[in-house]
């Protein structure tokens, strides 16, 4: 490994000539002892494992995190994690650094020495006395120095995350959302943000967010105009919905809620937002209290006419989601007609069988199988023109859900009563059937 410095030219003012080509380059070796064996970089924070061999903190880490046992030169297998701080050789490295700073050598600054299991307990300990007395200020301060932490290093957010700050940070979240929102805002959302790293969080921690209160505090929050925060926010939520249904009937009950999540899908530059609303929105459709509920106010808010408009350039996650929500919006009448009445909507879903995933397929299969069940045949006409009956075809040929395949056929079935009626259909299709529909 070696460094290469360029000499600079001498001022002009100076009236100095330019070096020659053949000195104008020097190279600079840096010592072997002073290299990461794992990275051959020189080290900024030496640490020694129990084997005795040296490696800079951040290489050594990332090995250990990608779950190896071993030291990698000599391969024994490590009796303890410990990393002890090779403050000599550090020395060393900083004082060859200054010594060759003429060469562009940058000198190594001091490392920070890494957090312990103590110093979390410690600040937890101050943080769950902090929010006893409402002291949002002290509160705020903590949230400041864990954020410190964990920019320091990856160690430190594992440490952070495995050592039940998730938690603390939750049950100050859910007893400051039952003060003044607007007062604790700051607080608020510098907890959220701390969060959205820290999923997915445990039991007690999903149920102190998953409060009533805390809920309606991040309904609030959702209203104010910061993306970061919306972000934070709807990522919580989604983490919420997704885990125990229990907080879909608590996050129902709250007012605006349907509002505030078809804002969400509006919400400009932010994929992450739109994916966790309609996530959001589709747990809550999914239970049968929040789709007696939300299901009428969200379509008059537009969340057909939103869905199959995202759907037209969606990727995979996002197209997933919506195909969700739009499956979960057929299943009542009023639904059903403001799909049919959208003419983007059957040609999207024709065109979405088979070339985003199975599981939009699935969703695909089944809104075809909802519009067409005790319809008038015109959405099934609809796609018999935009190609669905060579695709049904094809997923009775392909591994598939035994409920998707029951659907498929069925609707196979029921567009042989209309293929006499299509001009552009080609009926000769019909031959390669297995079966007689």
């Amino acid at each position: 490994m070696a460094f290469f410095w360029k000499r600079p030219r001498a001022s002009r003012l100076a009236g100095k000539k330019p070096l020659s080509k053949q000195n104008s380059q020097i190279e600079l070796t840096i010592p072997t002892h002073f290299r990461c064996p794992i990275s051959l970089d020189l080290m900024k924070d030496p640490v020694t494992l129990s084997t005795g061999i040296t490696y800079d903190r951040e290489s050594i880490e990332r090995w250990i995190r990608d779950g190896n046992e071993t030291c990698p030169v000599t391969n024994q297998v490590l009796t303890n994690f410990d990393q002890i701080p090779n403050h000599m050789l550090r020395k060393m490295i900083q004082h060859w650094c200054v010594e060759n700073q003429a060469h562009g050598v940058e000198r190594i600054p001091t490392p920070r020495t890494p957090i312990t299991s103590y110093d979390i307990m410690e600040i937890c300990s101050k943080m769950m006395d902090s929010a006893s007395k409402g002291d949002g200020k002290s509160c705020l301060d903590l949230v400041e120095k864990i954020n410190v932490w964990a920019k320091e290093s990856e160690q430190n957010k594992s440490l952070i995350k495995d050592n039940g700050l998730g938690f603390v940070l939750a049950a100050t979240f859910e007893a400051f959302s039952g003060l003044s929102f607007e007062k604790h805002k700051d607080l608020l959302k510098e907890i959220l943000l701390l969060l959205t790293w820290m999923f997915p969080l445990g039991v007690e921690g999903r149920s102190k967010l998953g409060s009533t209160q805390s809920l309606r505090c991040m309904t609030w929050l959702l209203s104010i105009d910061d993306l970061l925060l919306k972000k934070s926010c709807a990522l919580t939520l989604k983490e919420l919905v997704s885990t125990d249904q229990a907080h879909v009937k608590a996050l129902i009950d709250i007012d605006g809620l349907a509002e505030v999540l078809i804002n969400l899908i509006n919400t400009p530059d932010s994929l992450s937002v739109k994916k966790s609303s309609f996530s959001v929105i589709y747990h809550i459709l999914s239970t049968q209290i929040g789709h007696k509920k939300l299901s009428s106010k969200f379509l008059e808010l537009g969340v057909v006419e939103l869905s199959l408009e995202d759907l037209v350039e969606a990727d995979k996650g996002l197209s997933e989601t919506v195909l969700g929500v739009l499956d979960r919006v057929l299943d009542s009448r009023e639904g059903r007609e403001r799909v049919q009445k959208h003419a983007l909507a059957v040609p999207l879903i024709v065109k979405k069988i088979l070339r985003v995933s199975s599981l939009a397929t699935d969703f695909c299969i089944s809104m075809l199988w909802k519009l067409n069940k005790n319809s008038d045949g015109g959405a099934l006409v609809e796609a018999l023109h935009v190609g669905a009956f060579q695709k049904l075809l094809l997923m009775l040929q392909v591994n598939c859900g035994e409920e998707t395949k029951v659907k498929a056929t069925e609707l196979l079935k029921l567009m042989n009563q209309y293929k006499n009626k299509l001009e552009c259909f080609d009926s000769g299709h019909f031959k390669y059937l297995r079966k007689s529909y």
